[in-house]
């Protein structure tokens, strides 16, 4: 019988994951208990994908805001402290921008915060790009105050959240006993008449963020990635990333990105081989890459989308659009004819690619693309179906279950 369904993502109901646990036990018994549940097999080339943050919570791999305010006045000391470009969040940035005003106050007492604007990273908006138009102001060389920004402006408050950031982000300063002084430009440079000793909070700017400031002229030069890549007084921590990918857990304490994931995909795959007998792919995924087209915001607030994944998913997609094969190569044929068609230049395709990797001997899988297709890397696409499959909210399915990614229209 031909097949008539192509991928499929589903989300697996797993356990309430407690510090300590075996995760990729619990990622692999509960796929493998709902297969059963629902009288499915589990397949070769199946993808397992699990959340990152129930791996960094197995890991116990959590901070306290006084973890933070040591390894920043541990830093900075005595200097006052420029905090620029971090995102607009309450769960991601908020109580580690606690945690660096208790480091500042313990030194200088205040902390010089650099909002970028219209809009921050992620695509929270601060203010619309037509009122700035309106107002005369060109973001990419205007340095605004906060008294010039509340003169133009007004109070601009979240689309989402009702929340006032400029406010609110003050109020978190000033109740940690610093003086907070809040300036907006998109140049990381315009930080440095007001401190030389700079925080850089960007995500996937932050390299270039740093090598700006050093080249001119800043002293102290740290990002968020910097914040507790080593333990503080027994706090969990990530060499890698530090503060990067956190989230708020309580109100004193924060959920870093977990580490050392490599050993959890690699005992995923091994575990559902051993109970299954099906070679399948694993990921740890965090944000996905995609963009909500009415408020704006990327869901981009992760360093990267996978920070682990097997060797199967490396690379980029071999796929070609079936449209712009109808429409070019095969324009004057129809129905069946068109069929066998595409399906015969794909399996050429494949066989094609076979044969370069034997040539090879190398896996070059996942490495080449078709014209008509975007290229983008594997884990992000993957990555970004299982986080809109989990959702944000409370399905309770830390693990993402996805068949048939790799098929194609002969398969």
């Amino acid at each position: 019988m031909e097949r008539l369904i192509g991928t499929v993502s589903m989300g697996v109901r797993a356990p309430i994951i407690r510090q300590g646990d075996d995760i990729a036990q619990i990622v692999v018994d509960s796929v493998v208990a709902a297969a059963k549940s629902a009288g499915l097999t589990v397949q070769d080339h199946d993808v397992i994908a699990v959340t990152e943050a129930v791996v960094a919570r197995a890991q116990g791999n959590y901070a306290t805001v006084d973890n933070i305010a040591t390894d920043v006045f541990n830093k900075f000391g005595q200097d006052p402290v420029g905090v620029i470009f971090p995102i607009l969040s309450r769960n991601r940035f908020a109580i580690c921008l606690r945690g660096i005003a208790k480091g500042a106050a313990l030194g200088s007492k205040k902390v010089v915060l650099m909002l970028s604007y219209p809009s921050d990273e992620v695509g929270n908006h601060l203010v619309d790009l037509d009122d700035l138009d309106a107002a005369g102001v060109n973001p990419w060389s205007d340095v605004l105050t906060e008294a010039k920004y509340r003169e133009l402006f007004g109070v601009r408050k979240h689309t989402f959240t009702g929340v006032d950031y400029i406010e609110y982000y003050r109020e978190l300063i000033e109740g940690c006993g610093c003086e907070a002084e809040i300036i907006l430009a998109n140049d990381c440079r315009s930080i440095l008449p007001y401190t030389k000793s700079v925080l850089c909070c960007d995500i996937h700017t932050r390299a270039r963020s740093k090598r700006l400031l050093k080249a001119a002229g800043a002293s102290k030069v740290f990002g968020l990635d910097d914040i507790l890549t080593a333990s503080v007084d027994g706090s969990g921590y990530n060499e890698n990333y530090g503060l990067l990918g956190s989230n708020k857990a309580t109100e004193e304490t924060i959920k870093l990105f977990p580490r050392n994931c490599q050993p959890v995909v690699d005992a995923i795959q091994k575990g559902i081989l051993e109970q299954t007998g099906a070679h399948v792919e694993a990921m740890v995924y965090g944000d996905g890459a995609f963009k909500d087209p009415a408020g704006k915001i990327w869901e981009l607030a992760d360093p990267v989308v996978s920070p682990a994944y097997t060797a199967g998913l490396e690379g980029q997609p071999s796929e070609v659009k079936l449209k712009y094969l109808a429409d070019n190569n095969f324009a004057h044929l129809e129905g069946e004819e068109l069929k066998a068609a595409i399906s015969q230049y794909i399996k050429e395709k494949d066989e094609a690619l076979a044969k370069e990797v034997k040539t090879a001997e190398s896996s070059l899988k996942g490495q080449m693309v078709s014209q008509g297709t975007t290229p983008r890397r594997l884990t992000d696409l993957i990555g970004s179906l299982s986080d809109l499959t989990s959702g944000s909210g409370d399905k309770g399915t830390p693990i993402i279950w996805i068949q048939g990614y790799f098929d194609n229209y002969t398969k």
